[in-house]
């Protein structure tokens, strides 16, 4: 009897460590997500994938404005922390940089379309992957422009754009259209160029210099392309140049929707409001903002994010597994990319579903016919605030007429250095 109760212990201790091995092979995925409007779509994935695989899915979403803390809070727990995790930015790497396993090489990465809203580490490992991004540039209005006897082909280069639109406004009175929406600098419009058209030199200059983290100066390198793309909004427009500061982005939206001007500068995120107002998805594209930079005719739209996973190098070998692999089918199965078209528009990932917004689709063809991106340098930018009202100012005098280009200038390199100064 001994015997059989000492077998028996035995066979129930290996069938014990049997069952553990296979759960530590099995593995286990829980998402900490950063987004509070897809925690619903997120909860449903995960409940399908276990159902499908067996493999336990667990997400937590952190309340708007708490990720950093919720994070920091999660993975000390240990043998329970987040398997998944976002990282936004360089700031972010840095942080957690003993938590981010090297992704390069795994099945993940290998079904990118690119890997230019990747972040690497100090050096250079992938480790946070873009899974999502928004664009920006040129929005046209195709049949505008075809009414004025141009096609979208002649474009390539600011060379070709300016050509295009010098004739058109030089045929303003006759076509009954301009080139250019008014560059509005007030509050709810100056955005689009003390933000979003510095980024233009930003990205240049910090390509240029291998930049990677928020520097303490700038140079102003292509501070000369800056000036060339803001002479032509405010030279071939309707609106007066010395009355900027009176134009809001709703008075540029509504000229565009209603059709008196071909070009608009803005982003990926208007689609929906130009298309309730009217307008029709074949009427619209997006151009990438030129601006006179060699080699810009290889240049695809501004596109950026601060949506990248990350999976923690703390975890088990197994729970790194379950996660990799529940995030490869995230980007590949039907369902999957159903809910990430849903919920986030497009991802770079082969098997990403069309999606329904006409400048994603732009910003798709770009990328697979081997654009660069224009990433979003303005994110480095020191005391955001006080150093955009700099260059607002100095925007609103030279096109005034009451300052020269120095003055930008002086905001954008001299502004640059005491916003950080004051920052740090």
């Amino acid at each position: 009897m001994k015997k059989l109760l000492a077998v028996l212990l035995t066979l129930a201790m290996l069938l014990g460590m049997v069952s553990l091995a296979s759960a530590d092979e099995t593995g286990k995925v829980y998402y900490l997500n950063f987004k509070p409007e897809a925690d619903q779509a997120w909860q449903d994935l995960a409940k399908l994938y276990t159902e499908q695989t067996g493999v336990e899915v667990k997400v937590l979403t952190a309340a708007s404005g708490t990720y950093s803390d919720t994070l920091t809070a999660e993975m000390e727990k240990k043998d329970a922390a987040p398997t998944l995790f976002q990282i936004g930015n360089a700031e972010g790497v840095a942080t957690w940089a003993d938590y981010a396993l090297k992704l390069d090489g795994t099945d993940l990465m290998n079904e990118m379309t690119t890997a230019d809203f990747n972040l690497k580490n100090a050096n250079g490992d992938t480790v946070a992957v873009g899974y999502c991004y928004e664009a920006y540039g040129i929005i046209t209005n195709v049949a505008l422009l075809q009414k004025a006897g141009h096609s979208l082909d002649e474009i390539k280069d600011f060379a070709s754009l300016k050509a295009v639109a010098d004739d058109i406004h030089a045929r303003a009175a006759e076509l009954g259209f301009d080139a250019f929406t008014s560059a509005g600098l007030d509050g709810s419009s100056s955005w689009r160029f003390s933000g979003h058209l510095t980024n233009m030199p930003l990205f240049y200059e910090f390509r240029d210099d291998g930049i990677t983290e928020q520097p303490a100066t700038v140079k102003g390198t292509y501070l000369n392309a800056y000036k060339n793309i803001w002479d032509l909004y405010i030279t071939d427009s309707a609106a007066d140049p010395a009355k900027l500061s009176g134009y809001t982005g709703g008075a540029a939206e509504d000229e565009f929707i209603n059709g008196q001007a071909v070009f608009f500068q803005n982003g990926t995120w208007e689609f929906a409001t130009l298309t309730e107002k009217g307008m029709k998805a074949e009427e619209l594209t997006m151009l990438p903002i030129y601006c006179g930079v060699e080699g810009e005719e290889n240049a695809a739209l501004c596109a950026g994010t601060e949506n990248c996973w990350a999976v923690n190098a703390k975890a088990s070998e197994a729970d790194q597994k379950a996660t990799l692999d529940f995030l490869k089918w995230v980007v590949t199965s039907e369902e999957g990319t159903k809910m990430m078209a849903e919920q986030f528009g497009p991802i770079p990932f082969k098997s990403a579903k069309e999606p329904e917004n006409v400048f994603f689709k732009v910003a798709n063809e770009y990328l697979a016919a081997g654009k660069y991106v224009v990433t979003w340098a303005f994110n480095f930018t020191p005391d955001v605030d006080n150093w955009r009202a700099g260059i607002v100012s100095a925007l609103e005098q030279y096109s005034a007429g009451t300052a020269d280009w120095g003055e930008v200038e002086y905001a954008f390199v001299d502004g640059w250095a005491k916003c950080y100064e004051a920052t740090h």
